[in-house]
Parts: structure tokens; C-alpha cells; sequence
């Protein structure tokens, strides 16, 4: 077993260049023919922040202080989860053309779209730097955690996609489900509300949302410009090991069966 996974990982080394290109065809095909281009990675969840704050600031009298700060840490980290995980779904699937004819580590095809994800939301953060010195936002050195928690954030992205692909190779209908899924997510995830008003007895609701504590966690960091609380760290450590795990199990021991479903 232990063989088996170095060779995995040899071969990610071997087939990095590969992985470059997937992840700069993604990066042009997302804004082909836009005049902004990847500057709508910064204008998105611009346009949005300034819409959201004045509808929940607003016209709901919102009590969260320097709320734009506060949605944005919740909206960007969502924004990349749900985007991500929602374009590695089907990828496998999707590849079926290149994967049937050449042969090339099938994560790959998987991973590369979470790359290029990610490196949509890196360059979207800017915009919540620029609404937290504008805002007057305090900005701690404990800033310096933030890139523990876009590791872990990854990670648990990267673990997630994995299952998810290969659920959709023999699942179809796993992608309709999961957008209903998200949809659950995206309002147990705190975004634009506290988490103290939701009722004790429903917060076990929230609990069970995994990156509601991701989002938690950066909002400590940034937010509250606090160090980060060991438990909420902890917990996404194992959310993320975990969940790495259990996708590279789950991909290799079925991918060999891709291009019998695909």
C-alpha cells in the first residue's frame, strides 16, 4: 500500500508540466472572450459585496460590525468551495474524450481544476485587503496565519473533489444532488449572519457543515484579528486530513474502472 502511493506522488512529480498546462487552459476557457478577463475574479465578489452590504445592512439593519469585511471572509471562502468542488464534479467525466485516448494520471484532470480555482480566489483576497484598509479594518500581524488555513482549505478541497469525480463517473445524478447539497451549505455557512442567533438546539445544524469552520476560522484571523482558536484549528486539520485521505483511497482504488463508465 505504502509503494503504491509513493509511485502516485512520483508520478505528480513526472507529470507536473501536464498539470500546468490543464490548469492555464482553465484560466482562459473561465473569461474567453471577456474584455476584463481575470480581472472579474476581483470585480465578482466586488459587485456582490457592495450589493449584499446594502441589502443587509441596509434594508435588514444589520448589527455585525464593518459588515462587508465580515461577509467577504465568508463569501470568498464559500465562493472558492462551491466553485471548485462544482467543476471537479463532473471533470472525469467531462475528460472522457482525452482520458479514453491518452493515458495520464486521471487526478490530474481533477486537481487541475482546483488549482485554477484557487488561484482565482488568491487573486479575489486582494479586494477584501482593499475593503479592509478602506473600512479602517484592524490588521494584526496574526495575518500571518491566514496561509494555514488556504492550505488546509485546499486540502480539503482537493479530498472532496476526488470522491466527488469519482461518484460522478458512476452516479450520474450525483450532480443534481450536489447542487441541492450547496445549496444547504451555502446557508448553514454563516455568510451574512452571526452564528449567535441561530437557536442552541439548531446550531447542531451548522456544526455539521464543514466549511462553516474554515470560514469561522478566517474570520478569527482577519475579522477579529485574533491568533487562531486551537479547536477551530484542529478540526479543520482533521477535516482536511481526513478528507484527503479518504479521496485518494477512493480515486485510485476506481479508477481503473473509469473508462468502462466514462
Amino acid at each position: 500500500m505504502g509503494t503504491k502511493y509513493i509511485t502516485y506522488f512520483k508520478n505528480f512529480n513526472k507529470y507536473k508540466y501536464l498539470l500546468s498546462l490543464f490548469v492555464k487552459r482553465d484560466i482562459k476557457r473561465k473569461y474567453k472572450g471577456s474584455y476584463l478577463g481575470i480581472l472579474w475574479s476581483m470585480m465578482n465578489p466586488l459587485l456582490q459585496m457592495i450589493v449584499l452590504s446594502i441589502v443587509f445592512s441596509t434594508l435588514f439593519d444589520s448589527d455585525i460590525d464593518n459588515f462587508p469585511v465580515y461577509m467577504l471572509c465568508g463569501y470568498l471562502i464559500f465562493q472558492f468551495f462551491s466553485m471548485s468542488t462544482m467543476q471537479a464534479l463532473g471533470s472525469i467525466v467531462h475528460s472522457a474524450h482525452l482520458i479514453s485516448k491518452v493515458y495520464l494520471p486521471k487526478y490530474i484532470v481533477t486537481i487541475s481544476t482546483i488549482i485554477s480555482n484557487f488561484i482565482f480566489f488568491l487573486i479575489s483576497l486582494v479586494v477584501l485587503l482593499v475593503v479592509m484598509l478602506v473600512t479602517n479594518a484592524d490588521i494584526t500581524v496574526n495575518v500571518l496565519y491566514v496561509p494555514l488555513y488556504l492550505i488546509l482549505l485546499f486540502f480539503f478541497c482537493c479530498g472532496l473533489s476526488l470522491i466527488l469525480a469519482t461518484a460522478m463517473v458512476f452516479f450520474r445524478d450525483i450532480e443534481h444532488i450536489y447542487s441541492v447539497i450547496m445549496t444547504i451549505i451555502s446557508f448553514t455557512s454563516a455568510i451574512f449572519y452571526p452564528t449567535s442567533i441561530i437557536p442552541d438546539e439548531f446550531k447542531i445544524v451548522l456544526e455539521l457543515n464543514p466549511i462553516l469552520y474554515y470560514i469561522e476560522g478566517f474570520r478569527q484571523i482577519l475579522y477579529n484579528g485574533l491568533s487562531p482558536d486551537i479547536y477551530n484549528l484542529l478540526v479543520c486539520f482533521g477535516i482536511s486530513v481526513v478528507t484527503m485521505i479518504l479521496g485518494l483511497v477512493i480515486f485510485e482504488k476506481n479508477q481503473r474502472k473509469f473508462i468502462l463508465y466514462i
